[in-house]
């Protein structure tokens, strides 16, 4: 072999590696690969199947390298299969029959019941995905018809593809023992679609930039800023009393003091940093909050910045990414929290820590799989999945949660309250119905909730819907909205009982964050009765699972808002000289 043979050898190894769907890019002639995902009821968009569960046939050709799946795909049942349809790159093709099959009795009822329950399916051209309906009936409801004709019209812009439409004819009444077959037909055409800008065709501006969702963030922000104003005038004006009137105390003897009528948060001050109960949990909680956090915030930037929701599966799989790489995180906040607390157990609170928000997830994960499997639903996780979530929980997420913890407890674990904590706790006086914490709880989840419900909706149709999500600069703003009203909701919540002189604010300002998700979820009970055509055993379950799943992980993120919040706020009270 001469150099220039080895050049052409080298130079056909290079252009079969790396010109392909994994770049976008083709030589004319080259083979495009049609993938089929799933197929399910329209109405139920979780409940889906491998495509050829319904007795479709593949094509003639067979032959093609395997596709590797990531974890994301796995874990959201993407079941990608090769059709057998011979696509090449720019090349026309007249309509081609590539398969045929008998209807037996069994593939008469399987697919009338499809077609019956609104079966669609998916498909993918260079990750492009593709939507058709399996068939229809007649207005009778008696005879099923199906589609066996499938007309790609695709799009092409240089050595890109940039569009991918599918046309489905020739309608063909399905009876038992007949013969059914089924063609396709490729069409090229020349676009002016920029292959950056191939995905916006998928999107729904007039859905998600509607003049209820801006009025939605103008109302929140608006509410933003009468709690600020609520806030300072108790920082400043209801504040500035009390330490007045406390002041004035101070010069009076010990016989008219105790003769006074002293009231309000100064007579707290000794028991107001005193440990919370269950410090092991409360602490685990925060930090798990501090790492959802993270998360969220890291996720909605870089989806704003690299349009990750365009490919398939890329943000679930880099929100698992960053969930284990702030875990970190989790234990820094956490085993500081538990160390200034005066905790000795830290190696139980680093293990709850680490495994809470994991153990839920899998919990219900596990409780959704049996019923997928169940159902022999694509969506239920193989047993690899689960050992790789398992090694990423043992060997990523405890180790990095103990490096954390171990920093925190270094760094900022020391004890440094202004005040001194009695050794005996202070009596909690009666008081109000009305200042007891259940109620102050769940009155301070109202106001959060009002700032992002609206948000809530589009968000649900997104996911549960056929609707993707791309205004992620409202998400942003919302998520900064929810974060300053829950603070200021939360100080406020936490001031009046204080003033009551009931000293347990920790857990009350945290639970007083968090329950704007038990909001979250009542609308979500609402949406499901009222906004979806959702039915079956497998999609309710799914649905009320990961909405739980969804509430108390926005619970817990809100309720470290609030509680951070809270706490700078009760350290910068206390921290006069008044003991």
């Amino acid at each position: 072999m001469n150099i220039y043979q080895s050049f052409l050898f080298l130079l056909a190894i290079f252009t079969i590696t790396y010109c392909d769907e994994h770049d976008h890019k083709y030589e004319e002639g080259q083979e495009v690969v049609l993938w089929m995902n799933t197929v399910g009821p329209y109405h139920n968009r979780q409940e889906t199947y491998n495509y050829f569960s319904l007795p479709f046939c593949r094509g003639s050709k067979k032959e093609i390298s395997h596709y590797h799946e990531t974890l994301g795909e796995n874990i959201l049942g993407v079941e990608l299969e090769y059709s057998g349809v011979e696509i090449n790159y720019k090349r026309d093709k007249e309509k081609t029959d590539f398969c045929e099959i008998t209807l037996t009795h069994e593939n008469y009822d399987a697919f009338t019941y499809g077609i019956k329950n609104h079966y669609w399916y998916q498909m993918f051209i260079d990750d492009l995905p593709i939507w058709g309906i399996v068939g229809e009936m007649d207005e009778s409801g008696k005879s099923a018809y199906i589609w066996t004709h499938k007309k790609f019209e695709i799009g092409y812009n240089g050595k890109r593809i940039v569009d991918v439409n599918l046309t489905s004819e020739s309608k063909v009444q399905i009876q038992p023992n007949t013969k059914l077959t089924f063609s396709y037909e490729i069409v090229w055409r020349l676009s002016n679609i920029e292959f950056t800008n191939r995905f916006d065709k998928y999107l729904d501006p007039g859905f998600f930039q509607h003049k209820i969702h801006w009025f939605s963030i103008f109302n929140s922000f608006m509410m933003v800023l009468f709690l600020v104003g609520l806030v300072s005038m108790i920082l400043l004006r209801t504040l500035r009393k009390d330490y007045a009137r406390y002041g004035k105390d101070e010069d009076l003897d010990d016989m008219e003091r105790d003769l006074g009528d002293e009231y309000g948060w100064k007579q707290v001050h000794g028991d107001v940093f005193r440990p919370p109960a269950h410090p092991i949990l409360f602490c685990s909680l925060i930090g798990s909050g501090y790492q959802i956090a993270t998360v969220t915030i890291l996720c909605i930037v870089i989806t704003i910045l690299g349009d990750l929701y365009t490919e398939r599966a890329l943000l679930f799989s880099t929100a698992i990414f960053l969930y284990a790489a702030a875990s970190v995180i989790n234990g820094y906040a956490g085993g500081s929290l538990y160390s200034r607390m005066g905790g000795q157990l830290w190696m139980k609170q680093l293990i709850v820590g680490a495994f809470f928000v994991p153990f839920l997830i899998c919990g219900v994960s596990f409780l959704v799989n049996f019923i997928s499997i169940y159902y022999g639903s694509s969506r239920s996780i193989p047993f690899t999945v689960m050992l790789s979530v398992t090694a990423i929980c043992l060997f990523v997420i405890l180790p990095l949660t103990a490096i954390g913890t171990v920093l925190g407890r270094n760094i900022s674990g020391k004890i440094n309250h202004p005040c001194r904590t009695n050794a005996v706790p202070r009596p909690i006086p009666e008081k109000k119905w009305f200042m007891e914490p259940y109620v102050i709880i769940f009155a301070s989840g109202i106001l959060p909730f009002g700032s992002i419900f609206i948000e809530m909706y589009f968000i649900f149709t997104s996911f549960w819907a056929y609707k993707i999500y791309y205004v992620y600069g409202f998400m942003l703003l919302v998520f900064l909205i929810l974060t300053v009203v829950t603070v200021c909701v939360t100080i406020v919540a936490t001031y009046f009982l204080l003033n009551s002189e009931d000293y347990r604010w920790q857990w009350t300002s945290f639970l007083a964050g968090a329950s704007s998700s038990i909001y979250v979820y009542f609308y979500a009970i609402y949406y499901f009765l009222f906004k979806t055509k959702m039915y079956g055993m497998f999609q309710t379950v799914f649905y009320f699972g990961y909405m739980a799943l969804f509430s108390v992980g926005l619970g817990i993120m809100c309720g470290t808002f609030g509680y951070v919040g809270t706490q700078a706020f009760v350290r910068k009270i206390y921290s006069h000289k008044i003991d």
